[in-house]
């Protein structure tokens, strides 16, 4: 049940990102149901990976190399589908941002409905 409704949060999300920043575009609440998904599948699988190879850079520059890496991910996820689109890095970055902010604030919300004791 968390698992739903943190994806359906996360679509919201999305849309909350293209609402508030031009640089992001988002079709319909079908589009980023499905964006979300793919940002958080490449989230899960690929972005280890990276940390892991890129992890030399993220140390010199005291990690914020991982905010590039966000931006990666959320580019390329954009890359992959026809109904998210991000206009360049730079609005990938910025978009990236503003999702991971709402991100916390839904991960956080999550963890006090559902361990509530």
């Amino acid at each position: 049940m968390k698992l739903i409704l943190k994806w359906l949060l996360s679509a919201m999300a999305l849309l909350a990102v293209a609402s508030l920043y031009s640089g992001v575009q988002v079709n319909s609440f079908s589009d980023a149901l499905i964006a979300a998904f793919v940002i958080g599948l490449l989230n899960t699988v690929v972005r280890p990976i990276l940390i892991v190879l890129t992890l030399p850079v993220t140390v010199l520059t005291l990690g914020l190399f991982l905010f590039v890496i966000n931006a990666w991910m959320f580019l390329w996820a954009s890359s992959l589908l026809n109904g998210f689109q991000v206009q360049g890095f730079g609005a990938a970055l910025l978009g990236s941002l503003i999702y991971t902010m709402i991100g916390v604030v839904i991960n956080s919300a999550l963890e006090r409905l559902f361990f509530k004791q």
